[in-house]
């Protein structure tokens, strides 16, 4: 995973010092004196759908890098990559905690983001709310309840790439369609008996369908699970983007992707033919089907590398690393955290005694 600090400086007008994006206010806040201001928006004003095609053939376009000086490092126990001003020091990896970092120099600068969806939910309320997260773990630890680790809460702005396609695809497949017939037969009794037995009569059958992909995303980072990242999804990027501007980012790290545009056009191809063929499969006529085949075309595929926000907890309990995640425009909230054997033990020592009572009472009314 790559990160960086928001390379732009947004001074407060009071004082001078660095002004930085808070959510609660939706403004851009001094530290220091407390002046807040608008935030800048970008002249463009629109959030703009780039020709996949076209990027692709031009390896991602011109539009890269951080337009500033900065120094990166790789962490040889995850192997993420942090980038961040050359007055800053990385003592530690801000995903694993680990000291082992090393020079590393990128051999092409990122793609620049198109947009992003501004930090809503502000610190103060993620703390509440992943306290309140980890009071309804049952199985979770005492101590982990009443540390809450909340004080190693950061904001974190995630890469995602979003594509747009027109899909048109043409399936075949064979209906199967239930019937029954009366079949006699003798039992182990020697007993004359009858029975409905089902049996499928196959049709062949064939359609089409005509489906608009918005917005299908794909995650770029590698810092946090997928599979976790994807409890607090979705991120509304149909509706609420706005156009990239990095008085937003003002004070807050951003993650550089990992997964470049080659490798998410190729992960959202493998996501839209599988979301094809669910839906050509449910128009399918008939109790059940089989060789069900789809051929699919794709026009007008467009992209996006946009930036979502969330909040990371990262925490070391024993000898495990777990992270929890807060959605930062939703305040959904998914994590991992370790289990107390203890009170497992205990539940099923006592599901174990409740089932033998009941088994009790229920021989004592025969």
């Amino acid at each position: 995973m790559s990160e960086v600090i928001a390379q732009e400086k947004f001074h407060c007008p009071n004082c001078g010092a660095d002004a930085h994006w808070n959510p609660s206010k939706q403004a851009l806040v001094c530290p220091y004196c407390g002046t807040f201001s608008p935030a800048k928006r970008s002249d463009a004003g629109v959030v703009v759908e780039r020709d996949l095609a076209d990027a692709l053939r031009n390896a991602g376009g011109d539009e890269r890098g951080w337009q500033a000086e900065k120094t990166s490092v790789k962490c040889q126990s995850c192997q993420a990559i942090t980038v961040f001003d050359p007055e800053k020091v990385a003592q530690r990896c801000p995903f694993c905690g680990s000291a082992q970092l090393v020079p590393y120099d990128q051999i092409k600068a990122p793609i620049r983001p198109e947009s992003l969806l501004p930090l809503k939910i502000p610190e103060s309320e993620v703390r509440d709310r992943v306290r309140e997260w980890y009071g309804n773990r049952w199985f979770a630890p005492n101590a982990l309840g009443a540390r809450a680790m909340t004080d190693v809460v950061k904001g974190i702005y995630l890469p995602y790439w979003t594509f747009d396609a027109q899909a048109h695809a043409d399936w075949t497949a064979e209906s199967g369609y239930y019937y029954y017939e009366t079949e006699h037969y003798t039992d182990s009794e020697g007993r004359s008996q009858t029975r409905e037995v089902q049996h499928t009569r196959w049709e062949f059958s064939a359609g089409q369908l005509d489906h608009f992909f918005d917005d299908d995303l794909v995650a770029g980072t590698r810092g946090v699970p997928l599979p976790l990242l994807a409890k607090i999804e979705p991120f509304p990027t149909t509706t609420d983007l706005m156009p990239y501007d990095p008085s937003f980012l003002a004070g807050w790290v951003v993650e550089q992707y990992q997964v470049d545009l080659s490798q998410a056009a190729e992960l959202n191809r493998q996501h839209m033919d599988s979301t094809l063929e669910s839906l050509c499969a449910q128009q399918v006529p008939g109790d059940t089907r089989r060789n069900l085949q789809v051929s699919a075309e794709y026009q007008a595929r467009s992209f996006k590398h946009v930036l979502v926000p969330v909040w990371l907890l990262s925490f070391d309990y024993g000898a495990k690393h777990y992270q929890v995640l807060v959605n930062g425009f939703t305040g959904k909230v998914a994590g991992k955290y370790p289990l107390s054997w203890v009170k497992i033990s205990l539940a099923v020592f006592f599901g174990l005694v409740a089932m033998i009572i009941i088994i009790a009472l229920m021989n004592s009314r025969r």
